[in-house]
């Protein structure tokens, strides 16, 4: 089973990240400045109908394996311009983030931001920390390495070289149950089925990077990002002459007597092959992260005389540093625009924090998605959503509830500029960033895309050139034929925008 994401080395998704800030500025600017959205007129929709109707009857597709809803919102409210199979259940794949995406933005704000700290309930003298450093995670999920270089670089000013005690994790915001039950079944050591925790690094994922060794027979070089002592590389690779390729695996295991994770690397690569990197989740977010922190004290001269491990920080302890997230409209965007499961995840367990749930479960966050879903209109009986991310084959919408759950948050000043800045853009960014790159859609198509075996989907706003907006939603429910769905989907979002 694949998910549509990439999962991105961390200083780039920072620089998406900056470049998701400056679209919420610009997106707020032009609503703020711009009068009512036009909807399109009558003859434009007929038009749009005629095409869609058309592209799907030359598809080759089976009648029920397609599901279409296009529509806008007008003076007399929401509108169908065109609906094939419209009101049937599907499973949406990552287009359920589309839902957890507007209910994230409106229990919180876009502004919101989320903290983690170091804390300790003993005395430094002389530099020296007399006790215990904890580190409290604050369920934040774009906690990366840098922020771990603003909590480091902090206690480094407050005068602390050296910690006498344990590091010891506090991961309590959040119950300790690191993938839900709502997701598929078997797990797998990629970076789109990662666990959660309130204390998590670096999307709780390692990049391991791979390169041919420095001549014939040499093991490869492999590297680990971040290398800790929560980490093991196992190699067992061999560098083999020019021309051969690569038949490298990586893959995640245990071992026993050790509480970490092993990477092991097998396989050959030819000299002069580039360097290729894959991504691994890891299986304890809190000792992942404690761990990366006595690393980064290391780095900065700050000697750790105890172990790592879990466990609460006193309610009397003091705070050290404090590093804070990203704003929340950039977190909701890292997640929609590159699919992040791990992301949607987190956000959901922090709506079950935020309404006073100690500690924070899967299901009181999804409570409170489903309550927002339900605010727009959906009938519980009439819909499945148990997963926020979608990585399942439970979760049922059809076309018509999500185009109508788009337009239920299009019409909501306070969080649409934000939303509508998160989604990827056709031939630009995201998961969209190699689609559509020709017109009429590239860039005047915003939408998140799904996908999973035999499932595909494509759903979000398309622009017109006379200002209006049309909302669609377009899934594909089959036998396997994923590639030909995705043409055929961009090929219909590419007939909303044509005049």
């Amino acid at each position: 089973m694949t998910q549509s994401i990439r999962f991105l080395p961390f200083v780039f998704a920072l620089r998406s990240a900056f470049f998701a800030a400056a679209l919420v500025v610009a997106t707020w600017t032009s609503a703020a400045a711009s009068p009512a959205t036009p909807a399109p007129n009558p003859e434009a929709g007929e038009r749009i109908a005629a095409r869609l109707k058309k592209a799907i009857g030359n598809s080759g597709f089976k009648n029920g394996e397609i599901g279409v809803w296009v529509g806008a919102n007008s003076s007399k409210g929401i509108e169908t311009y065109f609906s094939h199979n419209g009101e049937k259940a599907f499973i949406p794949a990552s287009l359920s983030k589309l839902v957890t995406a507007g209910a994230v933005l409106h229990e919180f704000h876009p502004g919101h931001k989320f903290k983690t700290q170091l804390l300790s309930d003993a005395k430094v003298d002389n530099g020296a920390l007399s006790g215990n450093l904890y580190l409290k995670g604050g369920g934040d999920p774009s906690f990366v390495s840098e922020n771990m270089w603003i909590l480091v670089n902090e206690l480094t000013r407050a005068g602390v070289t050296s910690v006498e005690g344990d590091i010891v994790v506090d991961d309590t915001l959040f119950d300790n149950v690191r993938f839900g039950s709502d997701r598929q079944d078997e797990r797998v050591d990629r970076a789109y089925d990662a666990p959660v925790g309130a204390m998590s690094m670096n999307w709780n994922s390692v990049n391991v990077y791979v390169r041919p060794g420095d001549k014939v027979g040499d093991k490869l070089k492999v590297f680990a990002d971040v290398m800790t002592p929560y980490l093991k590389v196992r190699n067992e690779t061999k560098t083999v002459p020019s021309g051969r390729g690569k038949t490298v695996a990586v893959e995640r295991t245990s071992e026993k007597g050790f509480n970490g994770d092993v990477i092991v690397v097998t396989g050959a690569m030819a000299q002069g092959h580039p360097e290729f990197v894959v991504y691994k989740s890891i299986a304890n977010p809190d000792l992942f992260a404690a761990n990366n922190l006595v690393e980064f004290l290391r780095q900065r001269g700050i000697f750790v005389k105890g172990k790592t491990r879990a466990g609460a920080a006193p309610k009397a302890a003091t705070v050290l540093a404090t590093s804070e997230s990203k704003p929340l409209a950039m977190i909701v965007a890292d997640m929609s625009k590159w699919s992040n499961n791990y992301v949607a995840e987190m956000l959901v367990k922090n709506l079950a924090a935020d309404a006073g749930e100690q500690p924070a479960t899967m299901d009181g966050g999804m409570n409170r998605v489903r309550k927002y879903l339900e605010s727009a209109g959906l009938k519980p009986a009439d819909y499945e959503f148990i997963n926020a991310a979608g990585f399942t084959r439970r979760n049922r919408l059809s076309p018509q509830q999500i185009g109508k759950f788009l337009e239920f948050v299009h019409a909501d000043f306070t969080i649409f500029p934000e939303y509508l800045a998160s989604l990827p853009i056709a031939g630009v960014d995201g998961t969209l960033r190699s689609r559509m790159k020709n017109p009429p859609a590239e860039r005047w198509v915003r939408a998140k895309t799904g996908l999973l075996n035999g499932v595909v989907g494509l759903s979000g706003f398309a622009g017109r050139s006379g200002g209006e907006i049309v909302t669609f939603a377009f899934i594909y429910n089959g036998g396997g034929r994923e590639d030909k769905a995705r043409a055929l989907f961009d090929q219909m979002a590419g007939f909303i925008v044509e005049d």
